[in-house]
Parts: C-alpha cells; structure tokens; sequence
C-alpha cells in the first residue's frame, strides 16, 4: 500500500500501539524450609499441592509421632487458594547425600548407577525407622527400582520406577522407561533418556549460583543415572550378532530399593506450640543460609512473595536481615515475614516489629490454628503459613495493587481460630507498631485485618498494595527497556518504549491501581549529554490509588422538617 498521495484522496494508516510486551516469567511465590524429602540446595517449581507431595513429601514420623511441616501447610494452603506455581527451597541438617543403587549385568559388571532426586540423611541405608527419625526405604515417599524386558538382541531393557511401599504382587508403577540402551550413541542411551544431571551450590563471592554437572537433563521426576559403566557403542558383531561383552552388561530382569531417600527428623524435635528459639521443625537458623543466598539471583529464579514459615524474626535475626536486604535488593517481591514463636506476648511482637524498618516486608500475628492437610488433626502455625494462601486469593479474583485484607479478600475459611482473639485496643497497638492484625469477629470469621509493610515513615509505601503496585509496574517496565538495550538511541527507540509502557499504565489506572501517571522520555530528559554517555533515560510519574481504611460515619439527628445539607 502507498504510503504518501500524490494525487488528491484520502490516505488511511494505522499505527498499532496496542501490543505490550509479555511481562517476565514469574513465579508467584517461593518457600524456604524443611521438608519430608526431595532436592536439596535446588529450588524446584511445583504447579499443584499433589505436585508438591510427590516431590517434597507429606508427613515425616519419628519415635511414635508423626509431624507434618510448615512448609507443607504453606503449600497447602496457598495452592488451596488459587496459587498457580510455588518455587520450594528445602533446607536440611547434617549429611543429606541421595540414595542410589547399583544396576548389575553379569557377574560383578555394573551396568549403571542410578541416584535419587531427593536426598535423604546420614542413615539412608537403615531398613528401619531408628532414633535419629530417618524414615525406612519401604516408605511412601521412597522409591524402588525394576528392570523389565531385557532384549539382548537390540541391547535394550525397560525400567520401572516404583513406589518404596509397593510389592511385585501389587505394583505402584510411578514412571516407565521403555528400550534404554547402555549405547551412548543411541538415540534411547539411557544418560540421555532418564537425564543425568545434576546441581551443586556455588558462590564466587559477589554471587550464588548452581553448578551445573552432567550431559542431559533430568526428565525423570525421582531419579537421574549417575553412571554408566559397561558401554560400547559397536555392540554388534561383523555377522550381525550382539558381542558377549555387551550383552553381559545388559541389566538382568530384576528389582532393588534405593534404601531411605526421606529427610530426618532430629531426635526430640519439636513441632507446633512447642518450637523455641534453638529448634525450627528440626532446624536452625544456619541451616537456611545456602538458600536465602541462592534466591538472592534474580536472573534465575521470579517470585512476587516470599514465605520462610516459623523463622522467626525475634529468633534468627541475622537470617531474617540477610532475606531483607536481598528482597530489597531484588526489588520485585515481598518478605512475608514472621516475628515470635508460639505463645509469646503482644508487647514483645511490637517490639519485635519495631526493629525492622522496610516497605519490602510485611508481618501478621497471632498464630493461627488448621486442620493439618496431612495428618487430618488440628495443629498451630505461624500467620505466614496462611498468608500465602491470602495473597494467591487476592490475585485471583482481582489485581496485586488491591489489599489483601478485609472480609472480601482476607478471609480466613481454613483458619479454627487464632491463637488469641484480638479485641479493638490490641489491633489499635499491633497496627501502630507495624503489624498486621488476624481478627475475628461474630458471624464473619477470622480476617486480615491490616495491609501495612514494616516501613516506619509514613508514605503509600507503607502500605502492601502500594508496595505490590510498584513492584508490577517495575517488574514489566524493567522488561520493556531491557529488549531496549543496545539499540539505537533514536526517537524511534523512544517511541517504541512509550508506545508499550502508557498502554500498561492505562490498564492499570482503568483497574483502579493508579489515580494518575505521566511517562517522559523525549528530549527533555535525553539531551546530547546524556546520549553521549550511551544512556537513555525515562522518568515514570504514578499517583497510587489508596485504600478505604478508616470509615468514619457521622448520623446526624435533626428536627422534623429540617432541610438537609446539599
């Protein structure tokens, strides 16, 4: 089509600004915490609370009680409310080395090595639960192993991978792995197929990272092959005959455990209403350093909230100030943070707030009580625990920048009941001190009743939906300008970065998240200094919509035929 007249007419042209720019894959929260099993040093994503189970476990039993963890329940509870991805983070205690077992041939030939994807404790090869907690290899939440339908014609054999408490009478097949060959050439090599990599935690001084070792990714969702022992790729003989040598190799038709790939629970460990200072659910504060560091990478790993459930501030101050100063730093999600254990006095927890001062976290309290989603019995959790499940809620049915408190976004339905019933006077004191009130009233249930951030200068930072708005805005902004880098400096680049940002603020104020905004990058702020210097500069002016917190109601009685104000 022409694009100029030369003739008299009328010339239509569209310009096309409506496309804006997929925001940055995010995860919507991340959990750091023990768990029964599962990876270990590697934060993994799960999509379901079932996923979650079959990854991380469920309950863990030591001496005759069984446990279920808090980040089980914050798992639960936050894909119970419209939670869509959750990024887990286990920590563990002691030696956690994976369980593995060995594959043989014929003879004293190892065909290959196989390690489990969860890592256990330093008793893994105990066939029975012992005084340290280390759960049995027949457990649920392990796994065994069978080779089925060796084919030494082909050089090939199936593997099943099956559920620790199954038996041959009655099999729990949990994955199957057809025509594996020792064969690194073959399109079915079995490093290739099952994948055998894996990761190790790393740090260079100024950043943390995962190393990667091995060739192929794991596909498999509970083992990977460590080695492989006994390979050839030239298995067939000249008359066309599989070699001796390589059909020895060739796994027999038989089935192993891999021993315990369960986590432990430490002797005495003490759980609910009975954790103090020394003991998180087995752990301590240390235990959690590896993992506040890696998470700290924003290139890998996208989350909106964070949840460390019962680490408490008051408790593990130096781990609680590290993920402070990294959610800062980040600048793209908020620190759910829990203040006191079980039991403590209300003046302690606003003195434990009033230490911190940051618009990049916020705190609940009391502890809360629920139904255990595991063990069926009611147990007492930290606020953060829940918090998880409100948030994923409030996204649900509406925006970041909406409160996720009050009876139609803060409901608390799984909640029995707090661990104490705050009357006015109290709410009054927890939030001036920072904290966000759980309350209950009559005929409405337990609610959230507070949406501040434990910023102490009064501004809308101090406030959870200001705070979530600008982390939104930055997060898909930043996205925009980065596909800008090493362009041309030019109007056009100009251009094409208003033409992405304006529409998005639109929807947002349209959504009831700004008031108003204006977005400047022309050549008022983008002067032949400035484009000198290889910069390009934007300035993004917002006025945050507030939230309805104080109602004040005035009823006025007046006389019989008074006229009203106007």
């Amino acid at each position: 089509m022409a694009e100029t007249l030369i003739s008299a007419g009328v010339l239509a042209r569209e310009n096309d600004q409506s496309f804006i720019t997929q925001g940055p894959v995010t995860v919507g929260a991340a959990i750091i915490g023990p768990t029964a099993k599962g990876p270990v040093e590697v934060p993994t994503v799960v999509t379901s609370y079932s996923d979650y189970q079959n990854v991380f476990g469920t309950s863990i039993t030591s001496a005759s009680n069984a446990y279920t963890y808090f980040t089980s329940v914050a798992a639960y509870n936050y894909f119970n409310n419209g939670g869509e991805s959750l990024l887990v983070a286990r920590v563990v205690t002691g030696s956690y080395a994976p369980a593995e077992t060995v594959v043989y041939g014929s003879g004293s030939i190892a065909a290959v090595t196989f390690k489990t994807l969860s890592k256990g404790a330093t008793m893994n090869s105990s066939s029975s639960l012992n005084s340290d907690g280390s759960m049995d290899s027949g457990s649920v939440d392990n796994v065994r192993w069978e080779v089925a339908r060796r084919n030494v014609n082909t050089g090939t054999f199936d593997l099943l991978v099956r559920r620790g408490n199954d038996n041959t009478n009655d099999k729990s097949v949990l994955e199957t792995w057809t025509d594996l060959s020792l064969d690194p050439f073959s399109a079915n090599y079995v490093a290739k197929r099952v994948g055998d990599q894996s990761f190790t935690y790393a740090e260079d001084g100024t950043s943390y990272y995962l190393q990667t070792n091995g060739s192929y990714p794991v596909a498999s969702k509970y083992i990977r092959v460590e080695t492989v022992n006994a390979t050839t790729p030239n298995y067939l003989d000249n008359a066309g005959a599989p070699k001796l040598a390589y059909t020895a190799s060739i796994p027999f038709v038989a089935s192993g455990g891999f021993d315990s790939a369960t986590g432990t629970v430490k002797n005495g460990a003490k759980f609910y209403d009975a954790i103090d200072g020394t003991d998180t659910q087995g752990l301590t504060g240390g235990c959690y350093t590896k993992m506040i560091n890696l998470l700290s990478n924003t290139d890998d790993y996208k989350f909106n909230i964070l949840l460390t459930p019962g680490l408490y501030d008051a408790e593990y101050t130096s781990q609680v100030t590290s993920i402070i100063s990294n959610t800062q730093q980040r600048g793209d999600n908020l620190y759910i943070m829990d203040l006191v254990k079980y039991g403590e006095l209300l003046a302690n927890v606003a003195t434990a707030a009033g230490s911190r001062n940051t618009s990049y976290a916020a705190s609940y309290w009391p502890w809360v009580q629920v139904m255990d989603p595991d063990l069926g019995k009611q147990i007492w959790v930290p606020a953060s625990t829940v918090m998880g499940g409100v948030f994923a809620y409030n996204d649900s049915v509406s925006d970041p920048w909406f409160a996720p408190a009050g009876i139609n976004r803060g409901g608390l339905g799984q909640v029995i009941r707090p661990e104490r019933k705050l009357a006015q006077a109290s709410r009054d004191t927890l939030y001036t001190s920072k904290v966000n009130p759980i309350a209950s009233f009559p005929g409405t249930g337990v609610v959230v009743y507070g949406q501040k951030t434990l910023q102490t200068k009064a501004s809308a930072l101090d406030r959870v939906n200001v705070r979530r708005l600008l982390i939104a805005m930055k997060s898909y902004i930043s996205q925009v300008a980065q596909n800008l880098v090493f362009e041309q400096n030019s109007t056009s680049t100009r251009n094409n970065f208003l033409a992405q940002v304006n529409p998005y603020l639109e929807s947002i104020q349209q959504r009831q998240g700004l008031y108003a905004f204006r977005v400047i990058m022309d050549d008022s702020n983008n002067t032949a200094d400035v484009i000198d210097r290889n910069q390009l500069v934007g300035q993004i002016y917002v006025q945050p919509t507030r939230t309805a917190e104080f109602i004040y109601l005035d009823f006025n009685i007046t006389p019989t035929g008074a006229a009203f104000p106007a």
